[in-house]
């Protein structure tokens, strides 16, 4: 069974910066592509940045330049950095694993708010 657990989400002011980790297990890691997204308030999910296999990775324009999407294979590990975080970052963030057209697991979501 495959689970995906995010963590290191909260609450940020305006300009700070905030890692989050998603904690992949039940599945062979390093053939996933790894992603994150995010879903605001009244807004559709959205895709944030994706890493392949390869770690070939591509990001939304609305984030690029601020955050940095990794991975970890040896430790089941997928990573997004996010600096200079504003207003509009405030989401529910997702960790997605994806291989081929049938393999499609989410996590449950880690909240990040960005507030003074």
């Amino acid at each position: 069974q495959v689970h995906l657990v995010e963590s290191g989400g909260g609450l940020v002011d305006p300009g700070g910066s905030l890692r989050l980790s998603c904690a992949a297990s039940g599945l062979i890691f390093k053939m996933y592509t790894m992603g994150w997204y995010r879903q605001a308030p009244g807004k559709q999910r959205e895709l944030v940045a994706t890493i392949t296999s390869g770690s070939s990775t591509i990001s939304a324009d609305s984030v690029k330049g601020r955050f940095t999407i990794s991975r970890d294979n040896a430790k089941n590990m997928a990573y997004l950095q996010m600096n200079s975080l504003k207003p509009e970052d405030t989401a529910v963030y997702y960790c997605n694993a994806r291989f081929g057209l049938r393999d499609d697991f989410w996590g449950q979501g880690t909240q990040v708010t960005v507030s003074s």
